[in-house]
């Protein structure tokens, strides 16, 4: 099997991830087992302590001072405040509202790419950010839930936080792929993030009552760390050593698919006709940012 395969299925392997997380993780948060900060604490704890224990499984590599200020970005952007606000919106939207708002990542990864890797972005392409920004407004301003303790609005704009946080993630850690391997600079990140957000979430997670944990938030518990952190982190450079970062960032798509099928399982979540439409917004909009211009021709 070819590293261009193993790639896409390293890709695809995030998104599922990725799509089965936003129920795990709405559970326990919404369940009151975890607070938000408290929970991306002992995530950073847990995934931090796997990269450095698994650390003499990879080839050592002398890293450069001037890089390390590229790690601290990276973790900033890719740990803390990605982390922080997704699991902080997770707490007043619902895992649907969630994921099919991710899905404008691949709208900011052109966008960033154009500005920070010089691509060109065609009329077409402008149009499809339009849209897939219409249809995020939707899902945010008339989109409803059950929860009487969400707040649909600010869930939302902190999940776009998100998806515009974890999109310059991407592009940072593009650079850092073409010079190290992911188990080199990712120990690092995640060391990073985790003095970084210890501030926000150490009363969290010292409030934490383990013994009222039910078998499944402890497995729901454990998927956030193990799959969702340290499987997915692992994997989306690998990714990255052999496709672009828009490619990447595409697969996105997968995640409302995954989200909602589980989340509707599990009876997390549920459709109406606003998800529907901000959906198909979304997806068109996302399909145009990402169309390429058809060549000139004379």
């Amino acid at each position: 099997m070819n590293k261009r395969i193993l790639a896409l299925i390293a890709a695809f392997l995030v998104q599922v991830f990725y799509g089965l997380n936003f129920t795990f993780a709405n559970d326990v948060i919404d369940g009151g087992y975890i607070k938000p900060f408290g929970f991306i604490l002992l995530r950073l704890i847990g995934t931090t302590f796997l990269f450095w224990i698994f650390d003499f499984l990879v080839p050592k590599q002398k890293i450069a001072k001037k890089d390390f200020l590229l790690f601290l970005a990276a973790s900033v952007f890719g740990m803390c405040i990605n982390m922080l606000s997704f699991f902080k919106g997770l707490e007043y939207t619902t895992p649907i509202h969630a994921s099919v708002i991710m899905t404008i990542t691949p709208i900011m990864v052109l966008i960033l790419s154009s500005m920070y890797l010089k691509e060109k972005i065609s009329k077409t392409n402008v149009l499809g950010v339009f849209i897939g920004l219409a249809g995020a407004i939707i899902l945010s301003v008339y989109g409803k839930s059950t929860n009487p303790g969400d707040n649909i609005l600010l869930g939302n704009l902190l999940i776009i936080i998100n998806a515009v946080s974890f999109s310059i993630y991407l592009i940072i850690i593009k650079k850092l792929t073409e010079k190290y391997h992911p188990f080199t600079f990712l120990k690092w990140l995640f060391l990073f993030g985790l003095i970084l957000t210890t501030p926000f979430g150490y009363k969290e997670v010292l409030a934490v009552e383990w013994h009222t944990f039910p078998n499944y938030i402890w497995f729901a518990f454990s998927f956030v760390i193990v799959f969702a952190t340290y499987g997915t982190y692992v994997l989306n450079p690998l990714a990255l050593t052999q496709l672009r970062a828009s490619t990447v960032s595409t697969f996105v798509y997968i995640q409302p698919v995954i989200a909602a099928i589980f989340a509707l399982i599990l009876g997390s979540d549920h459709l109406n006709l606003v998800k529907v439409i901000a959906a198909i917004l979304i997806f068109l909009g996302v399909y145009l940012v990402t169309k390429k211009p058809k060549p000139i021709t004379t």
